[in-house]
């Protein structure tokens, strides 16, 4: 299951309000590589949401079928707005 933990409005590049849903899935044991033992994790994102901010607002505590999962892609550039460094992401 994935559920609504919150929400943000946020700003794009020209100017324009959106909302941004915070996503978050179950939680899974995970098996740490330095000392072995476990212990308890979950996986969250943030994704684009076409609704107004009481809609949003309304989502929050909703779960839904679903797993957040990692997905390889190839790399790409990324400039930092505030300092003009650009970062290699995949």
């Amino acid at each position: 299951m994935v559920t609504v933990k919150n929400y943000h409005v946020r700003q794009g590049n020209n100017g324009d309000n959106y909302i941004s849903l915070e996503l978050e899935g179950d939680v899974s044991f995970v098996q740490s590589q330095n000392t072995g033992r476990f212990y308890a994790s979950t996986k969250r994102c943030f994704m684009y949401a076409a609704m107004d901010e009481s809609t949003a607002a309304a989502l929050v505590g909703t779960q839904m079928p679903g797993t957040i999962e990692r997905v390889d892609c190839d790399s790409y550039e990324y400039t930092v707005p505030e300092t003009g460094e650009v970062k290699t992401l995949s």
